[in-house]
């Protein structure tokens, strides 16, 4: 294993290169990103994500086990660096950073790569981010999604990076835990349908409420943008379309909270048929 190196100036170029990574300009070209977190970075290594290097503050530790974990990723092959508190709050992109921040290489899965796993699956389950604008969402997706185990997330026509610092923040994590396909709407669409997986879409412009809909059978849930909600690429698609029911004066909800209740709903119908 390599030694463990002092860094203690903000001019070091590794220091330099791992801030770089905060644009997602810098994350396209290089192939990489940051993880910060012990929640975060506990779940990369346990799905042995990449990780090339790690930065450590003692000072900042929050008691969870850190020597255990940085010697895990050490021994699988990063390089490991003992920050200052001055150069590592200049890694960190947290208010309250618990020191420590790793630089990784980014998880490259397509469509194909589920093939093989559907086949083995009677009923599977995808959820469908089309164009999700805000970081915060997405990952907070992707915590609903690890929680009533979705087989994958497919973003599509990616306004978000999901490798955003924010996402990965959001997600606890759990952006290493559940399988997550960046492709475009058309051919997610045609894999889809190719593989006999339904689509339901929820929107404001139909009778039937997402509880009266069978979602028992193979599905993908689309969930669209803020803004917007789903194109009409995506509504024109779905096999079921369904709403969610509003009381107030609002007449919608955060799309994270509305596809957690679609997320639960298939979870409850799937439960309570074995």
């Amino acid at each position: 294993m390599k030694e463990i190196l002092e860094l203690t100036s903000l001019q070091n170029p590794k220091v330099k290169n791992a801030v770089k990574l905060f644009d997602r300009k810098d994350r396209d070209e290089t192939g990489l990103f940051l993880i910060e977190g012990y929640r975060e970075l506990k779940r990369a290594a346990d799905q042995d994500v990449a990780i090339e290097s790690l930065f450590i503050c003692p000072p900042l530790f929050l008691g969870e086990n850190e020597n255990a974990l940085i010697e895990k990723i050490r021994k699988a092959g990063a390089e490991v660096f003992l920050c200052d508190t001055k150069v590592f709050k200049k890694l960190s992109y947290r208010d309250r950073p618990d020191g420590l921040v790793a630089i990784a290489k980014q998880m490259q899965k397509s469509l194909s790569d589920l093939s093989s796993k559907i086949k083995l699956k009677k009923n599977p389950f995808f959820l469908i981010a089309e164009s999700i604008e805000k970081p915060g969402n997405l990952g907070t997706i992707l915590r609903s999604c690890d929680a009533v185990g979705v087989d994958a997330v497919i973003v599509c026509d990616r306004c978000t990076d999901i490798y955003n610092p924010n996402v990965v923040r959001a997600s606890v994590g759990t952006l290493f835990t559940v399988p997550v396909i960046e492709a475009t709407s058309e051919e997610t669409i045609k894999w889809l349908k190719s593989h006999g997986v339904q689509i339901l879409s929820s929107t404001p412009s139909t009778d039937v409420e997402y509880t009266d809909a069978d979602l028992s059978g193979p599905v993908a849930i689309a969930v669209g943008t803020e803004q917007l909600g789903l194109s009409d690429t995506w509504l024109e698609s779905a096999g079921q379309k369904v709403r969610i029911p509003m009381m107030g004066v609002a007449d919608s909800l955060n799309v994270a909270t509305a596809t957690t209740l679609l997320l639960y709903e298939v979870l409850r119908q799937r439960r309570s048929k074995g």
